[in-house]
């Protein structure tokens, strides 16, 4: 298959290599990531160690074959500029497959195509840019792909087939707005916690205070998600993002890696979206509020030197 990855950061790149073992791949990323690649190839360390010689390139232009899947895995909010930029090569048969953290993706989506368009997916493979061209794959996980309307179809089985060909462990979802909600819910527990008080997952469960606060911010974004129709336990919900804590003990959130080197955060599309339903609903959302707000006002501000290992 033809498939351009837009957003060759850490997960983007991690999965373009992968998939370009049996597929036809093109990564769209940044400069000098792009022209590591271009000269060395691209490096994959840690839970998978490989290097692979894969087209990368800065922009798209008119001049691409057009691609039977479009991966979007750039942050949430490059999600309408990556859409525009690609508009020039993609057509009403190319499937737009959006991997990404958030609540908001697919909204943003289909401004610009149908939403038939549209495949939505979550992974919890871990992935860290070390440098330009290297990728550490810092732990393995599970991917999962959906249509909107719940149906098992042809198309996301074939991608299903695709990815799982590729050595990505990936299943159907017949609900993948619920999966979205549980990633959702477990990302506004962990990351602006991690980035607040500049840890590595695994501090949450070992101090009892940090440990209190991300069971009520997890109780609390379960509540909203409920409201949505989602169904979730609060107490289900608390006991996966323990699990997900423990599996990632050592790594650092995106969202505080994101802070570190001064870039912008998802913030606004995980507890700011969150906090958004919630007054929707008029549900008082305490603690996203305020994890929103600090981390909205935290970029660039982090003392280095008083991390937590």
């Amino acid at each position: 298959m033809n498939i351009i990855v837009m957003g060759a950061g850490a997960i983007g790149s991690l999965f373009g290599a992968l998939l370009s073992k049996k597929n036809n791949v093109v990564l769209i990323g940044r400069p000098h990531h792009v022209d590591a690649i271009q000269r060395k190839g691209l490096f994959l360390s840690g839970k998978t160690n490989m290097n692979v010689k894969i087209q990368a390139k800065n922009s798209l232009d008119d001049s691409y074959t057009r691609p039977d899947i479009l991966l979007l895995t750039v942050k949430s909010y490059d999600t309408e500029t990556a859409m525009k930029d690609a508009k020039s090569v993609i057509d009403k048969k190319t499937l737009i497959v959006s991997l990404q953290n958030g609540l908001d993706n697919i909204e943003k989506i289909e401004k610009i195509v149908n939403r038939e368009q549209i495949i939505a997916g979550i992974t919890t493979h871990g992935a860290v840019f070390n440098k330009s061209g290297i990728i550490q794959h810092t732990g393995q996980g599970d991917t999962v792909f959906g249509e909107l309307n719940g149906k098992k179809t042809n198309r996301v089985q074939k991608i299903i087939h695709v990815f799982n060909e590729a050595g990505i462990k990936t299943r159907v979802s017949t609900n993948i707005f619920y999966d979205i909600w549980i990633k959702t819910i477990i990302n506004s527990s962990i990351n602006p916690i991690t980035t607040f008080f500049q840890c590595k997952n695994g501090y949450l469960t070992e101090n009892p205070i940090l440990e209190n606060i991300v069971e009520k911010i997890c109780e609390e974004s379960t509540i909203v998600a409920n409201k949505e129709g989602m169904n979730i336990s609060s107490k289900k919900m608390y006991k996966k993002t323990r699990e997900v804590i423990k599996a990632t003990d050592n790594n650092y959130s995106s969202m505080f890696q994101s802070v570190k080197k001064g870039k912008k955060t998802e913030i606004d599309s995980i507890n700011g979206r969150i906090l958004s339903i919630s007054r929707k609903h008029g549900i008082n959302s305490f603690m996203n509020e305020i994890l929103f707000y600090i981390i909205k006002s935290s970029r660039g501000n982090l003392n280095n030197e008083n991390i937590r290992n």
